[in-house]
């Protein structure tokens, strides 16, 4: 009776190897580093041999085979050692225990903190990142990348994605209530008076609000001049009723002449005392900001009212409103005047940090500024990343991961003790003959 043979059950899955936090997982280069890493032991391994089966095949004779029997001697010592040497880096030689071996194992984190401390004094030092950065030529390039290569269109295409993944995540009763509790009553906490009367105070001595006084007289001649029948209306609308209609409008002509005479006369002239006028006024309002307890106390009431009007959050929540729809409408659309205009900008600044070498070197100039600073400020706890990564690792795995990307060069350490060690004992036997 045949009897028909029942398969084998299926064998448990072997686990997954161990691997500790912040150990990264096997690349796809892996199976390449360990098939090199096993090729290079053999070659090692079999010089080894090689020298061992030479030394034994050796042994006893003499002349010529004396030397090479003192080479084979001297290239298996080497081989040892080295072996040794560089085994005792990963984990414990034939598993023994000894001192000083396994190096990466027992002492990663010393040698974390020793890597920190040269990537921080040779890597991340001052000079030498500002030096880089400086050689990079980094305005060049991205001048020629924004203006020649299309990188314009690209920021603005990549930013308009950004912006409208951002605007569609965001609520509009979460925007305008960080709004209101970050901005709206931090502002309302604090008084304004004595900080816009220092504000106030700074601008008049230093004369920053000229041009919004020319300005400002620019625009009031502009508009006597062009409504000329408007002033003398108002004067003769308010004239007294006996007063005839030739003297009101002879006095509204006049009216009319002087204020625009006046206003030409302080536009012209940077001395005229109206201007000092303006200026005496604005400085005694910027000390009375500061100083006068019934002026800060109208400031402050000001602020007070602005602040806590029931109408502001819904005035802030329209105005987000109506700045997301347009936003949202002009991202949307490649030929906006949002995105146009920004493609313009950035192909203009990058002609600008093409042919303007002045303004290339400023540039410049400000980010090796900026690497100095970030670096000086920095580079310490930067640095720290490297030794609090190690000390994360797990001993044995860390030393399997390193000796995996660095096993098959050292293993010349071993394949070079080999040959050294045969020349060395093939010089250190001629010089024992000839002395003999």
């Amino acid at each position: 009776m045949s009897s028909t043979a029942r398969p084998a059950p299926p064998s448990p899955a072997a686990p997954a190897p161990r691997r500790a936090p912040g150990l990264p997982g096997d690349a796809a280069g892996d199976a390449e580093r360990r098939s090199g890493l096993r090729r290079m032991r053999l070659v090692a391994t079999s010089l080894l041999v090689a020298a061992a089966v030479v030394y034994g095949l050796t042994l006893g004779h003499g002349g010529a085979w004396g030397f090479v029997n003192a080479a084979a001697e001297a290239a298996m010592v080497g081989a040892v050692a080295d072996w040794f040497a560089v085994t005792a880096i990963f984990r414990h030689p034939l598993r023994l225990p000894i001192p000083h071996t396994a190096l990466i194992p027992r002492r990663k984190e010393a040698l974390g903190k020793s890597l920190e401390q040269f990537v921080a004094e040779n890597f991340l030092a001052e000079d030498v990142v500002r030096d880089k950065v400086a050689r990079a030529g980094v305005p060049a390039r991205v001048g020629s990348w924004l203006h020649g290569r299309g990188g314009a269109a690209r920021v603005v295409e990549e930013a308009a994605t950004v912006l409208t993944g951002a605007l569609g995540v965001l609520r509009d009763e979460e925007v305008t209530g960080v709004i209101d509790q970050v901005v709206v009553r931090r502002l309302a906490a604090e008084p304004w008076s004595p900080v816009l009367g220092r504000l106030l105070g700074e601008v008049v001595r230093d004369g920053t609000h000229h041009p919004v006084v020319d300005l400002t007289l620019a625009e009031a001649e502009r508009w006597l001049v062009a409504n000329e029948r408007t002033v003398r209306r108002l004067v003769e609308e308010r004239a007294p009723l006996w007063a005839p209609d030739w003297l009101n409008e002879r006095l509204g002509k006049r009216v009319h002449t002087e204020a625009l005479r006046w206003v030409q006369d302080v536009s012209g002239d940077r001395e005229h005392p109206g201007r000092k006028a303006i200026d005496d006024l604005l400085a005694r309002y910027a000390d009375a900001l500061q100083n006068d307890p019934e002026t800060r106390m109208k400031a402050d009431e000001f602020q007070r009212r602005l602040l806590t009007s029931p109408g502001l959050a819904d005035t802030l929540a329209g105005l987000w409103t109506s700045v997301r729809g347009y936003l949202n409408d002009a991202l949307a659309d490649p030929a906006s005047s949002l995105r146009t205009r920004s493609e313009e900008a950035l192909t203009d600044l990058g002609h600008r940090l093409e042919d303007d070498a002045a303004f290339a070197a400023r540039v410049e100039r400000h980010l090796t500024d900026a690497a100095g600073h970030v670096v000086r400020r920095f580079a310490p706890e930067l640095a720290t990343v490297i030794s609090d990564t190690v000390a994360r690792w797990d001993g044995d795995d860390a030393a399997q991961r390193i000796e995996l990307f660095v096993g098959r060069d050292l293993q010349f350490i071993r394949i070079n003790g080999t040959v050294v060690g045969a020349l060395v004992g093939l010089l250190i036997h001629a010089v024992t003959v000839l002395v003999s």
